[in-house]
C-alpha cells in the first residue's frame, strides 16, 4: 500500500469515529433532552406527566437520526424538565442535556455561549388578557399591570416597546407562565406578555377558553431554534439533516396540524417561507 493511499484509509477511518456530543451519544446509548414543562404547544407535561408537543416531536425526529447515524440498536430518550429561563441555556453548556426542545429564541447574544438547529417557528410577542378587561391590541397595554418571564428575549422586547411608544405601565416579573397565568386569573395583573404561540398554547388549555383574549398583533421577531453545545458541527448537522429533510415532506404539515392548525391557527405567510427555507437539499 502506498503512502498516499495508507493516508486516505487513515483519514477516512478517522472521520467515522463520533467526537463530541455524539461520543457521548454512542457510549452511553442515551440521548438527553431538555424541555420546558409549561411551555405549550412547543413543550409541556401531559396528564400522565409525559412531555409532549411541537419541539418534543421534532426532537424525536433528531434523536432517530441521531441513531441512525451512530448505528445503535437502542438508544433510550431521557427528558429533563427545565422550569426557569437560566437553566435552559445553562444545561446546554454545562452537558446536563444534549438539546434544548422547547421555545428558545435564536439571537446573536444567545449563541456566544450556544449554536442553534435550523428555524424550528417563527413567533413574536404579544399579550394575553381577560377578555372583559378590553385590551383589543397591544396599544392598549398603556397604563396597565403587566406580567412577564424574567429572563426571556420578550422582556427585552416589552421593554423597547413601552419605551418606543412612550407607555406606562407597571411591570410585574415571574420564573414562569404558569405564575404569570395564575396572576392575570386572580385579578393581579391585566395582561401576561409572552411569544404569542405559548399564549395561544395556554388558551388552547384553559378550561374556559372563552375567558381569554390574545392580541392579534406583535411586537417583537421571535424564531425559534434547538439549543445545542457551541462548536459540535459534527452534531449540529446530524440535527439540521433531519430537520431539514423533515421539512421537505408532507410531515411537517401534519405535526402543525397537529398541535396548531386543528385549533384554528394558520400558518402565516413567514412560517410557510421558513419551512420552505430551511428544508434543505441534502
Amino acid at each position: 500500500m502506498t503512502a498516499g493511499l495508507l493516508c486516505c484509509v487513515l483519514s477516512s477511518a478517522f472521520a467515522q469515529v463520533p467526537a463530541g456530543t455524539l461520543a457521548k451519544i454512542a457510549d452511553s446509548k442515551r440521548f438527553t433532552i431538555g424541555y420546558v414543562p409549561d411551555a405549550q404547544p412547543m413543550s409541556f407535561q401531559d396528564a400522565a406527566g409525559q412531555p409532549v408537543g411541537y419541539s418534543i416531536e421534532l426532537c424525536k425526529v433528531i434523536a432517530g437520526a441521531v441513531q441512525k447515524k451512530l448505528g445503535l440498536d437502542e438508544m433510550a430518550i431521557d427528558y429533563v424538565p427545565l422550569v426557569k429561563p437560566g437553566e435552559r441555556m445553562e444545561a446546554i453548556v454545562s452537558g446536563k442535556v444534549d438539546i434544548e426542545c422547547s421555545a428558545a429564541t435564536i439571537t446573536l447574544g444567545r449563541r456566544q455561549q450556544v449554536d442553534f438547529t435550523l428555524m424550528t417557528l417563527i413567533t413574536g410577542a404579544s399579550s394575553l388578557s381577560l377578555a372583559k378587561a378590553g385590551i383589543k391590541t397591544n396599544a392598549d397595554l398603556d397604563g396597565k399591570r403587566l406580567v412577564v418571564v424574567q429572563d426571556t428575549t420578550t422582556e427585552k422586547a416589552l421593554d423597547e416597546f413601552l419605551a418606543t411608544n412612550e407607555y406606562q405601565a407597571r411591570i410585574t416579573k415571574v420564573d414562569t407562565h404558569q405564575e404569570a397565568i395564575a396572576l392575570l386569573d386572580q385579578g393581579k395583573v391585566d395582561a401576561h406578555v409572552g411569544d404569542q404561540v405559548i399564549l395561544t398554547g395556554h388558551v388552547i388549555a384553559a378550561a374556559a377558553p372563552d375567558n381569554y383574549r390574545i392580541a392579534p398583533d406583535v411586537f417583537s421577531y421571535e424564531p425559534y431554534g434547538f439549543m445545542i453545545p457551541k462548536g459540535d458541527a459534527a452534531f449540529r448537522l446530524v440535527a439540521d439533516e433531519a430537520l431539514a429533510r423533515f421539512y421537505r415532506t408532507a410531515r411537517i404539515q401534519r405535526l402543525y396540524h397537529n398541535w396548531f392548525g386543528r385549533y384554528g391557527l394558520r400558518q402565516s405567510p413567514v412560517l410557510q417561507a421558513m419551512y420552505q427555507f430551511q428544508g434543505l437539499p441534502d
